[in-house]
């Protein structure tokens, strides 16, 4: 946020980054001015100098132009190589590259490469799988991906809000009510462009929001109005397992249910065991949905896991990433 807080002192990083490559890693307690300056001066050939968190500096997340230039005097080229920020027009992502020659780093050109093809040339049938919490938070993705996909589940809770939008009485559940109608158009444009949108046909139902509430699973038409919806039921895991089995491509964002809860999390799992058998490509992002994939051992069943989730939601949603655009135009 602006200002200098030890607790994100990136110094224990230089640190573990030596050990990593075993050889020493530098460090400048700032990342412009005369402390920086006179670290990058004493630097040899082929050694590595890490600089201090720019976010120490207000300047960075306001893309300030000269504070972009000192760090761009450090420096004769650019490689941003960090997907996760590449959303943000922040001064070391977009200001630097009015300053110095700039490329892509490698894991930069995978990400534009996996999720890019998603956006632009799928494969079919194309299967994506929409979880979390918020339909709020996932309406540009849904509505980009309408036109592309031949299948969008949705899980999770937004899944309820939908389920609203059909007239379903969902008890204690989250439901956004100020998205119903908009949950109404789109399962409207899904339907008219002939994608299939599925959604539960049963739940797991909770009394309260906890890990040891006392839960059961219901069909949607009948549920408990005195309990809350937390995961997708078992018939809803295998409807959705059926639709992943002919995919070619899947791109996955979200959970299924409260993950982070043992009793709540078998629908995500179930999804995640059956990404992971599928012989199509697949794209996994968004923090719930990889820490699944990684808990199930199935990281390298999976074609690529987005390290960016901010990043890979406003790709998906078919937004301009500025990190990506500032390299691209000085091609």
């Amino acid at each position: 946020k602006g200002q200098v807080n030890i607790k994100y002192s990136l110094a224990p990083v230089a640190k573990h980054l030596a050990k990593l490559l075993n050889m020493p890693v530098a460090f400048a307690g700032d990342c412009i001015g005369e402390e920086a300056e006179k670290a990058v001066q004493k630097l040899k050939p082929g050694k590595i100098l890490m600089l201090e968190n720019l976010r120490f500096h207000k300047e960075e997340e306001k893309n300030d132009m000269d504070f972009a230039e000192k760090l761009a005097s450090l420096a004769d080229l650019y490689v941003n190589d960090g997907f996760g920020v590449s959303h943000r027009a922040h001064a070391s992502v977009e200001g630097v590259t009015h300053f110095l020659p700039s490329a892509a780093g490698f894991l930069l050109e995978k990400e534009i490469r996996f999720v890019g093809q998603a956006v632009e040339n799928p494969l079919h049938p194309f299967v994506a799988i929409i979880g979390g919490a918020k339909v709020s938070d996932k309406i540009g993705v849904i509505e980009n991906l309408i036109d592309k996909c031949d299948t969008i589940i949705i899980g999770g809770g937004m899944a309820n809000t939908f389920l609203a939008a059909q007239g379903h009485k969902m008890g204690k559940s989250l439901v956004e009510d100020d998205k119903i109608a908009l949950a109404k158009e789109l399962l409207a444009k899904a339907k008219a462009r002939k994608v299939k949108l599925l959604l539960p046909v049963d739940l797991v139902m909770a009394e309260t929001f906890a890990a040891d509430a006392s839960h059961k699973v219901e069909k949607v038409a009948k549920l408990d109005q005195k309990y809350m919806a937390l995961d997708i039921g078992p018939a809803t895991s295998t409807l959705y397992q059926d639709a992943l089995q002919d995919a070619k491509m899947i791109v996955w964002n979200g959970p299924m249910g409260v993950f982070e809860m043992d009793a709540f999390c078998k629908g995500t799992e179930a999804v995640a065991q059956a990404v992971a058998k599928s012989r199509a490509m697949s794209i996994v992002g968004g923090g719930d949905s990889v820490a699944a994939i990684e808990k199930l051992g199935l990281a390298k069943k999976i074609t690529h896991i987005s390290t960016g989730g901010g990043a890979s939601l406003e790709y998906l949603e078919g937004k301009v990433l500025p990190g990506v655009a500032a390299i691209a135009d000085k091609d």
